[in-house]
């Protein structure tokens, strides 16, 4: 039986939606081949909360636990925390370091995707669409009609660094444009305000499944709000159709950027791409790589989609893990 960290919670507004996929990863996880253990990680502690919810402090020096006085080490850590610091490469480069294996891409991986503009920049050369888009940093002087110019009206202000569309604002005013930079502001430092795309957004996700690099159903879109925010995602203010409505040609279209982009940024694990589609051509908002792992989320709902259980999803992702060798182990 091979000891399992699943790891959840994290520092961003994103916590508590990390704490549901944690805690369905734990109770799906296979009892016959894998022993879990839920670790919350959060600034003031990194803890083991064990099935009575008694907390027991993680030595950081090697992620290891004490439970009445025994010293239990993990074989893997199953990454479940959105946000930093489990999405943007901390916890990667971390656990490579420790030499642990974990479900989740690598750090560099982690951090270039984290970042909105960083992504988009690397992939552009590619072929892959995107809108256009306009950066801000923090202290930066706010040209409203400078920015209007460019990306045109409405548009879309978002963190550059942050996910569960936490801080995003659909802008249809110059007006406007200050109190939402305002509002991205308070879950980041960098800003990305992107025109806007008419079109059919589509979720697709992107695996490694069984050793091969498989692109999972595609999910249509369909909010009841203005845009996919925190409320469509998340309180059923929205649609989530899987397969999504749309021709076969373009659903092999789709298929093949994102798997280009998967393929392109050397990813492994878990990958979830939102497009807009246009006038039939596919444009790239952002990729997820700790995507939300609950039963109502996309990824499970897509693995549902192609016949795979959560069960054999998560089997998948940690024995791929395992599989990973050539790692040293550095002791502290």
């Amino acid at each position: 039986m091979k000891n399992i960290a699943i790891i959840m919670g994290g520092y961003s507004s994103e916590y508590k939606i990390s704490l549901i996929s944690g805690n369905v990863v734990h109770q799906y996880l296979d009892k016959t081949k894998y022993n879990g253990f839920r670790i919350h990680i959060f600034k003031e502690k990194w803890v083991y909360v064990d099935e009575n919810n008694a907390e027991f402090t993680i030595d950081k020096n090697d992620f290891s636990v004490t439970v009445n006085d025994q010293k239990i080490t993990f074989d893997c850590v199953f990454n479940a925390i959105h946000g930093t610091p489990g999405e943007d490469g901390l916890m990667q480069a971390y656990f490579e370091l420790l030499g642990i294996p974990q479900s989740s891409c690598d750090y560099y991986q982690a951090a270039l995707t984290f970042n909105k503009r960083d992504l988009l920049s690397v992939l552009k050369p590619y072929g892959i669409k995107t809108a256009i888009s306009y950066y801000l940093n923090k202290g930066d002087v706010i040209h409203t009609a400078e920015i209007v110019k460019k990306v045109g009206l409405p548009c879309f202000v978002k963190p550059n660094k942050a996910g569960s569309s936490f801080g995003i604002s659909k802008v249809k005013t110059e007006a406007e444009l200050p109190i939402a930079i305002e509002v991205a502001y308070k879950e980041d430092n960098e800003i990305i305000i992107e025109s806007f795309l008419d079109g059919t957004e589509v979720s697709v996700g992107v695996i490694n499944y069984q050793g091969e690099i498989k692109v999972l159903p595609i999910t249509e879109i369909v909010s009841d709000n203005d845009f996919f925010d925190y409320e469509a995602k998340y309180e059923g203010k929205s649609q989530e159709i899987t397969p999504a409505r749309i021709s076969d040609e373009l659903t092999q279209k789709v298929s093949e950027v994102a798997k280009r982009a998967y393929e392109v940024l050397k990813m492994k694990g878990f990958s979830r791409s939102e497009f807009i589609i246009v006038d039939n051509e596919p444009y790239m908002l952002e990729m997820n790589t700790i995507p939300g792992l609950t039963t109502e989320s996309l990824i499970p709902q897509q693995a549902h989609a192609a016949g795979i259980s959560l069960e054999d999803l998560f089997t998948n992702a940690i024995e791929l893990a395992l599989a990973k060798k050539g790692t040293k182990v550095l002791r502290f």
